[in-house]
């Protein structure tokens, strides 16, 4: 992947967890060891193929996913640690995806054996486009200042 490419995907990634931040979302910051980390995790896959692009996950809280690994290593399969971890990443999805689609994000699921539950972010929001929670130009405006009258002050 080139230069340009990977800083497409580099910024495309910025503006998710943005936006998913702005929404409230807890968000992995990149890096964080997995035994610490909870939130929407926005990943990169830089491969030049179908498969590459940006990707979201997310990651229950530690101690949800540790009871469910410990019942799925022991074969617990009908413990219901594992249904409810799934319906929670299945929730969240679709929380994500419906937070992204009103940001202006193009999602779809990423069709993928090895990314089970996760989007694929298709397309960031139309050029130009600010999101809903950037500052506006009044916000920046000091209360109390005004600009001189035309002429200028006595």
């Amino acid at each position: 992947m080139g230069t340009e490419q990977s800083a497409a995907l580099d910024a495309l990634a910025r503006k998710v967890r943005n936006e998913l931040a702005a929404a409230g979302l807890p968000v992995v910051a990149p890096g964080l060891d997995p035994v610490l980390a909870g939130g929407a995790e926005v990943d990169i896959d830089d491969g030049a193929d179908a498969a590459g692009g940006v990707f979201v996950a997310w990651q229950a809280s530690p101690r949800l996913r540790a009871c469910a690994m410990r019942a799925f290593r022991l074969k617990q399969l009908d413990e219901p640690v594992l249904r409810h971890a799934s319906a929670v990443g299945a929730a969240m999805m679709q929380a994500t995806a419906a937070v992204l689609a009103s940001a202006g994000f193009r999602v779809e699921d990423a069709r993928d054996d090895y990314r089970p539950q996760q989007l694929r972010v298709v397309a960031g929001p139309p050029s130009g486009h600010s999101p809903a929670w950037s500052l506006r130009d009044d916000e920046l405006t000091l209360p109390g200042w005004q600009d001189a009258p035309a002429g200028g002050a006595d």
